[in-house]
Order: structure tokens, then sequence, then C-alpha cells
């Protein structure tokens, strides 16, 4: 069963809180922050999920991050946050429509700069994830949103809990012969038998008639 989110820095020089981080300061520390958080404290992650799963038993997601100071040899450091993160999570398989457990496992690297100017033009001009510096960055935050790009776009079972070629294409029953010889004769219609009971009827008069004398 989930518990409540647990995390340490690993130096145990600085305590760094991952809701409110400063992120730049935690980069130039060359700290290790870990921990756990439960699911049902990503909420948006918990969307994404089979409906009705218990998010409450479902494992902790498990993370670690790593700040990285890369010194240039013109202008300062370019600054890296390295960030791991993996969970099993219940989503619901595309096949059978059953729950399925599946990991889901993040491995990132990304660098920070000044300014969000900075950060959109290095992102329109490179391959690398880029995020402008917070003294109040949200590090649980980017771990939902890397997870949610991880997770898969057909979520299946190897193999599904249920026949699925037998419960799409069930095979007709076969006719109760029993049952088929219970089944009354349909009855005759009343107008048509009395239609031909006054056809009748009056050809035996015109009959009667012709023979008396």
């Amino acid at each position: 069963m989930a518990t409540g989110p647990f995390y340490t820095s690993v130096m145990k020089q600085r305590v760094f809180q991952p809701r409110k981080m400063d992120v730049g300061a935690f980069i130039e520390s060359g700290e290790v922050l870990e921990g756990t958080t439960p699911v049902a404290e990503l909420p948006r992650v918990g969307e994404g999920l089979a409906g009705g799963a218990d998010l409450a038993r479902v494992a902790p997601v498990r993370w670690r991050v790593e700040g990285e100071s890369v010194a240039q040899r013109v202008g300062p450091a370019h600054l890296w946050l390295v960030l791991e993160a993996e969970a099993v999570l219940p989503f619901e398989c595309q096949r059978c429509l059953q729950p399925v457990d599946l990991p889901v496992a993040v491995s990132r690297r990304i660098r920070f700069v000044q300014d969000e100017a900075a950060a959109a033009e290095l992102d329109a001009n490179s391959d690398d994830d880029v995020l402008a510096l917070s003294r109040q960055f949200n590090l649980l935050e980017l771990i939902e949103d890397e997870l949610i790009m991880a997770e898969p776009i057909l979520p299946r079972h190897d193999t599904c809990p249920v026949d699925m070629e037998a419960w799409m294409s069930p095979e007709p029953a076969e006719a109760d012969e029993t049952e088929a010889d219970d089944v009354p004769a349909e009855k005759p219609n009343p107008f048509a038998v009395l239609a031909a009971l006054k056809k009748g009827g009056g050809t035996d008069e015109g009959n009667g008639g012709g023979q008396s004398k």
C-alpha cells in the first residue's frame, strides 16, 4: 500500500523541498535528491489510468534527481538536471478493456538557463530539453510531465485474461429441435374462413334452387 511522500538529500548538506526548489542552487550544490511520491498526489497521471483504479493502493513513484554543472571555455557553466523516475501503473487494456499493470520509466537530462526568453530560443534551435531557472521550481510537476509523456500509447496485456476472439465472435446457438416441434402452427385468418363459408353457402343455395320444381 502506498505511503506518503518521502525524499532525502543524499549528501545531506542542504535541505531542498521538491515542490519549492531553488533549482539553480541545487544544481550548483552537486547534491542528489531522491524520494517516492504517491500516485494519488499526481492527479494528471491519475487521469490517464484505468477507471476505478484505487490509486491509494498503487505503489508510489520512485524518483531521483542530480545536478550537473558543466564548465565552458567561454561563458558561464551549463546547468543540467538529471532526472530518473519509475512506476508501475494500472492502465486500461485497449484489447479487453480490463486493467493492466505496466512499467513506466523516465531518464532525462534537462538544461536550465537564466530566463524564459533564453529557454525558448535554445529549445527552438536544439534537441535539448530547456527550462528557465526558478527559485520556486516544482520538481514533482516536472516528474508528472515526464511520466505522462513516457506512458504507453496503446496499453495492452501480453495475453488478455479473456478469450477475445470468442468474446467478439460468439458461435450461434444450435436450434433446439424439441423446442421447434413444440411451436404451434399458425392460426388461420378468421376473415378468410368467414369468406369461404359465405361463398360455399351461396353455391349450395343456387344448386338447390335449380333442382327444385
